[in-house]
């Protein structure tokens, strides 16, 4: 870097400044706090063997929600 050039910290890398898609999605069908329970358990145990209970609450809250927001056909 040139001499007198500073970083520019006050800046967000730009990853953090995208919205994910996904998780949007999921906020939409009302899940997201179970979504999150996944995660923090697989970041726990980083062994989703182990996080069957919360994958069940999650994969039942979505099935459920996601019936709701698909017209019938």
């Amino acid at each position: 870097m040139a001499a007198g050039m500073k970083h520019d910290r006050s800046r967000k890398p730009q990853y953090e400044e995208e919205e994910d898609p996904v998780e949007n999605m999921i906020k939409k069908t009302g899940c997201i706090q179970l979504h999150y329970a996944v995660q923090d358990c697989m970041g726990e145990h980083q062994d989703w063997r182990k996080c069957q209970p919360q994958v069940t609450e999650f994969r039942k809250c979505m099935t459920e929600n996601l019936k709701k927001m698909k017209p019938n056909s």
